[in-house]
């Protein structure tokens, strides 16, 4: 559970897939203009990815990796397909991304209307490319952590684009100079916003300073057992030499 904890917190904030390494910058610059377009698009991509991660973790698992077809068979388990990784990864992440297409023309026509060509972009985000192979990479060891990941690293990716498309539109009514205007000041937003979320690194540092406290601890207070057994040695020395002078002395009564 704590594994879970920690994953998920540090792909949000400390892993931030736009603030930590820039990801899927294209959309994330062009569809912050309105907060409302800015939410639509970001729970697109929370659900993209919380389904792609986790499926492709299952196809790099049992038939990309080395020896991964070894379940078909021993015959089966020299055989190493990880050339295909980017075909496959892409090819699931297009029919999810069609899935989501589907159902926002459905039931939200405004929103599709809004987002434009970016909906279908995101089969090509690199952000959403970039949560498969992170996850490849960082070699992810179940299923359930791997959903943990595609499903924190899209909150992460939301929580950026919202915050940037709240900030653009307070800046409408605010006087920047001219230079600035437009995407000028949005970088520079971005930039500050990326130093603020680095600070959140020593979240996760507490369990290591203890863990070496602890082990601090044990390493000084083991000397201190060893002093105490030398004297107990000692006492039970000088008891059997008392009994045997007992014995002795009963014997010649």
């Amino acid at each position: 559970m704590l594994e879970h904890i920690e994953l998920f917190f540090r792909s949000i904030f400390i892993d931030n897939m736009v603030f930590a390494v820039f990801l899927g910058m294209c959309s994330y610059l062009a569809v912050s203009k309105k907060v409302a377009t800015a939410v639509g698009l970001g729970a697109a991509v929370i659900f993209v990815l919380a389904v792609t991660v986790p499926l492709n973790w299952l196809l790099d698992r049992y038939l990309l990796q080395e020896g991964a077809l070894s379940w078909l068979g021993p015959e089966y388990a020299d055989y190493n397909l990880s050339f295909l990784s980017f075909i496959l990864f892409i090819a699931t992440i297009a029919t999810m991304v069609q899935l989501v297409e589907i159902v926002v023309e459905k039931f939200s026509p405004s929103l599709y209307n809004s987002l434009g060509i970016f909906l279908p972009l995101i089969a090509v985000n690199c952000a959403i490319l970039g949560g498969s192979l992170f996850m490849q990479s960082r070699q992810i060891e179940t299923f359930g952590l791997a959903f943990n990941y595609g499903l924190s690293s899209g909150i992460g990716w939301f929580l950026a684009i919202l915050a940037i498309a709240a900030i653009r539109e307070k800046i409408r009514y605010s006087n920047v100079p001219a230079p600035l205007r437009g995407l000028g000041i949005t970088f520079i937003i971005t930039g500050l916003m990326g130093i603020g979320f680095q600070s959140f690194g020593g979240m996760l540092t507490g369990g290591d300073e203890a863990a070496e406290d602890a082990q601090e601890t044990v390493q000084i207070e083991a000397p201190k057992e060893e002093k105490i057994e030398t004297p107990t040695k000692e006492v039970t020395e000088n008891n059997s030499e008392i009994d045997e002078k007992e014995i002795s002395y009963n014997d010649v009564k």
